[in-house]
């Protein structure tokens, strides 16, 4: 049950979008770009009141998080537990994205292995939850960036393992790079997925990590546009030495010339806040009033950008 502080907010949120979300509803397709909320945003919340938020808002869909200290942790549901989850996402008409993990792609030995049996795990549910098309687990991938130029090719050994197991599973692993980690620029995914050469391994895109090192929108998207299937929003303040991430809206990423570039690019990925851990780990923090909050802010973006949202 929402409480009636959070009720409220959707009651103020459905009324400002109710002709928007009419529209961007309108004309589903098999394909084409959804406007989703990531579930690592609402840990505090049980998984039917998050989705139930995230579909009241206008949301199409939902990645869920696998970490082991998530209640959607596959160790945590049971075969029913992941039947019933699908079908609340079917009642609720949210497609599931993505799962999420944070694996470290250069682990030691003993830990290599139990990533590759947590790969494997969360690839098993993305397909209980999601039988009908090919799932996508997407992670980032550790280390410092000053490691880059000397893990590199240690790198593209562990993806091809990596991509031997999604290829077992018949789904697909989406490697995102990040501010902190080795792999920390546009090049650096593009390089990874060159040498990998697998279908198996994809790109999660998420601008916030590279404007903070001042690369651009079209060029980090020209380098990894083609190879992306899945999209992280959120915003960044700062610089690479002293950051904070926000909320989509509110630093200064221009959203309309965003998705005006998606819908150019004929791009089939879906958008999907991510709440940095720096904001839903503050004892204040309000899941419900992000995902409010970044719907109303960036879902007429779309709209204006011409894009029909599915």
């Amino acid at each position: 049950m929402l409480d009636r502080r959070h009720f409220g907010l959707l009651t103020i949120a459905a009324s400002a979008t109710q002709f928007l979300s009419r529209d961007l509803k309108a004309e589903p397709r098999s394909n084409g770009i959804g406007y989703g909320f990531s579930l690592y945003g609402m840990k505090s919340l049980p998984l039917s009141q998050a989705l139930q938020v995230c579909a009241d808002l206008g949301y199409n869909s939902v990645e869920i998080p696998a970490m082991i200290d998530w209640p959607s942790s596959p160790e945590k549901l049971s075969q029913d537990a992941r039947k019933e989850l699908r079908s609340s996402l079917e009642e609720h008409r949210l497609r599931l994205s993505a799962i999420m993990e944070n694996l470290v792609l250069l682990a030691e030995p003993p830990l290599h292995q139990k990533n590759l049996d947590r790969l494997k795990r969360g690839l098993e549910l993305a397909r209980d939850l999601c039988p009908a098309k090919r799932p996508i687990l997407e992670t980032v991938l550790g280390g410092k960036p000053s490691e880059w130029e000397e893990v590199k090719g240690r790198m593209v050994d562990r993806l091809a393992e990596w991509a031997k197991v999604a290829d077992e599973s018949k789904s697909v692993v989406a490697i995102k790079a990040h501010i902190s980690g080795a792999a920390h620029r546009p090049e650096h995914i593009r390089w990874l997925l060159d040498q990998v050469g697998s279908p198996s391994i994809k790109a999660v895109f998420d601008f916030s990590h590279f404007q903070l090192r001042e690369i651009s929108l079209k060029s980090s998207w020209d380098l990894l546009g083609r190879d992306t299937v899945f999209i992280h929003i959120k915003d960044s303040i700062g610089d690479q030495n002293k950051f904070q991430f926000a909320l989509p809206g509110e630093g200064n990423i221009n959203y309309l010339e965003y998705f005006q570039l998606l819908k150019e690019s004929n791009c089939q990925a879906d958008v999907v806040v991510e709440v940095s851990a720096q904001i839903h780990n503050r004892p204040d923090y309000d899941p419900v009033a992000a995902a409010t909050k970044s719907y109303t802010q960036i879902a007429p973006a779309f709209q204006q950008a011409g894009i029909v949202r599915n």
